[in-house]
């Protein structure tokens, strides 16, 4: 089984990004190959990027990885909606506002992921987790929607999904504009993705 794992770059100005050192830290289950991919939080590349990824690494499983400051919990998110909408610019400087992610295609599609067995999963490991209705409209919610388009126009076999991951103690002060914003010691954030991981794949080699 092949297992990709995607994090992302930091943004808005912060100099880490939750997603992607928690990725750094995963280790692959048993019998499952685990390949890292580093994303851009740019809106068209992001989803380029991982739509290459796919074609060349053809894997399983993808589990796209992003940090939503102000949540307590990781989330597996039910959906992916095709609109973007930005409340900031991504690293590029673009704000699309009102747009879809793929003109013409559907309004939404539903993650290839059971949701709410993987939010059990985490909760077993004792990280908090919870299924979240909503990616936003950001960078995140776009790669969740590319990456269901691609799973549904070219690959119907994989199954695919994201989950966001809390903010880092140290950015929570900085990021709350009135009081600290609710946090994960990464440590704990790289023990709940890896629960997700071994959920699907299985126990880790000793």
């Amino acid at each position: 089984m092949k297992i990709l794992v995607t994090g992302f770059e930091p943004f808005g100005g912060e100099d880490v990004n939750p997603s992607w050192e928690a990725v750094r830290q995963l280790q692959a289950p048993e019998r499952t190959e685990l390949v890292r991919l580093q994303l851009p939080v740019v809106f068209r590349e992001a989803g380029e990027q991982l739509a290459a990824a796919l074609a060349l690494e053809r894997p399983d499983l993808v589990l796209c990885i992003g940090q939503a400051a102000g949540r307590a919990a990781i989330t597996p998110e039910r959906l992916g909606v095709n609109l973007m909408d930005a409340a900031i610019p991504d690293n590029t400087g673009f704000q699309p506002r009102e747009e879809p992610v793929i003109p013409g295609a559907p309004a939404a599609f539903f993650a290839r992921l059971p949701v709410a067995a993987l939010a059990e999963a985490i909760r077993a490991a004792g990280v908090p987790a919870r299924v979240s209705n909503s990616a936003g409209l950001f960078v995140c919610n776009a790669l969740l929607y590319r990456l269901l388009h691609e799973i549904e126009t070219h690959y119907p076999h994989m199954r695919g999904g994201f989950l966001h991951v809390p903010c880092l103690p140290e950015q929570a002060e900085r990021l709350g504009k009135e009081k600290p914003l609710p946090s994960l010691e990464l440590s704990r954030i790289v023990r709940g993705l890896q629960a997700a991981l071994d959920f699907f794949g299985g126990k880790r080699d000793a």
